[in-house]
């Protein structure tokens, strides 16, 4: 008589993640959510209205209102026209005198309270100076003096409906592409911006210390971020931890960067102007909020990747171990790390690109212009950026490698003597 007997692994997929080591990364994921909702609580901003900087005021000590207008035509005039920036209801007088010759511009105004009428608009000739053609919509700023009397200056090019028009081109384009999961990522975009504008600023602006609230603001960022894009997942989960992992050590190499180059922040116009308007805001403690805040876009970027290529490999491995899933992903992600690094870079060099080209025609030695602060600041931010990338890989394949697989070995292991068919007689 024939017997036999086998033992037959049919498994479609990888074996599912033991449920004492999920629940760990449940735990982790929650325990973080918890930490970062009390730090936010701790560190909500006050909502202290801050005095306008003086650069930003108007004649009243308000905000500086700007209104909506078009240029009506533009001409080279002697200099000194005493209509320039008046409210004007009919065409405005000659200047007279050997002034030199100015650009006067005649601007219809196309809202507020002289919605209607014109002004002039005079600029001396030369570099720096706004160049309007006949129907450029402009935005022109608007100042009310103590006897009431309004003038009127350029403020900037209006640009609305252009950006307007790339917002939703862009938008058109993610939806269309990437359908549902494109919508949401775009929903994330919006509450990224809605975090930074609700308590990232108001936090700095109060002097809250910039770590914290820059750890704080991007984990919150991250949890809606990556969940809404994503879904909720082990898969996305996996993403989530890796991130917010390579997140402090972001924070912990911008700091340690930031104190060992002796960077102030003070070399950017921007930055003196927050020092010298809003004496309670630490420049440091911005600059380096910059550079954590700056890290988020391209670490989510990878990690999500890394988990989703670990996942797939899982998916269609036929029964791959663990170690074998994390090779095949590491795979991809030292491509990635190779390619993200230098995009990191030459982003970097491309921001600084007004900056390097003085320096190039200053004669200054290679080793002056990369050691001065404001070029020493993006090679401090690309490093940091690019040392937490790339340690983001083997974290986030890791964890994802764990979640994907559930055996040690192989599922699909082959058959062992033991296992094979035997015949008696």
């Amino acid at each position: 008589m024939a017997h036999s007997h086998s033992h037959s692994h049919s498994l479609t997929g990888p074996s599912p993640m033991g449920p004492l080591a999920a629940k760990i990364v449940i735990a982790l994921l929650v325990a973080c959510g918890v930490a970062t909702l009390v730090g936010a609580a701790l560190l909500w901003p006050s909502g202290q209205r801050a005095d306008i900087p003086l650069p930003f005021q108007n004649a009243a000590g308000g905000a500086v209102t700007t209104e909506s207008g078009r240029v009506l035509s533009s001409a080279t005039a002697p200099c000194g026209n005493p209509a320039a920036g008046t409210v004007l209801t009919a065409e405005p007088p000659q200047a007279h005198g050997d002034t030199g010759q100015c650009v006067q511009t005649l601007v219809a105004i196309g809202s507020g309270p002289n919605r209607g009428a014109n002004t002039l608009l005079e600029f001396r000739s030369g570099p720096g100076q706004p160049d309007l053609a006949v129907g450029d919509d402009i935005r022109v700023s608007r100042q009310v003096d103590d006897a009431g009397t309004t003038t009127y200056a350029f403020y900037d090019y209006e640009r609305t409906w252009p950006l307007a028009a790339l917002a939703a081109v862009f938008a058109l384009v993610i939806i269309a592409v990437a359908r549902w999961r494109g919508l949401r990522a775009l929903v994330g975009i919006g509450i990224a911006f809605g975090v930074l504008v609700v308590f990232l600023l108001p936090a700095l602006r109060d002097g809250a210390p910039a770590v914290p609230v820059a750890v704080v603001a991007s984990a919150a960022i991250l949890y809606a971020v990556i969940y809404l894009a994503h879904g909720v997942s082990l898969r996305t989960s996996a993403a989530l931890l890796g991130t917010l992992a390579s997140l402090l050590l972001a924070a912990v190499l911008s700091w340690a960067a930031i104190e060992l180059a002796h960077l102030t922040g003070l070399s950017e116009d921007q930055n003196n102007e927050v020092a010298a308007y809003l004496g309670n805001v630490s420049i440091t403690g911005l600059l380096l909020a910059g550079f954590i805040i700056g890290s988020l876009g391209v670490l989510n970027d990878v990690t999500v990747t890394q988990a989703s290529t670990a996942f797939e490999l899982a998916a269609l491995g036929d029964g791959a171990s663990r170690r074998e899933v994390f090779l095949g992903a590491m795979r991809v992600g030292r491509d990635h790390i190779a390619s993200t690094v230098y995009t990191l870079v030459l982003a970097y060099a491309g921001s600084a690109l007004p900056l390097l080209l003085l320096f190039s025609v200053a004669n200054r030695s290679l080793t002056d212009v990369l050691t001065s602060e404001s070029v020493a600041i993006e090679i401090a931010r690309s490093a940091v950026g690019g040392i937490a990338l790339a340690l983001s890989v083997p974290l986030t394949t890791g964890i994802a490698a764990l979640l994907a697989t559930g055996a040690r070995g192989p599922v699909n292991a082959p058959a062992t003597p033991a296992d094979t068919p035997r015949s008696r007689t």
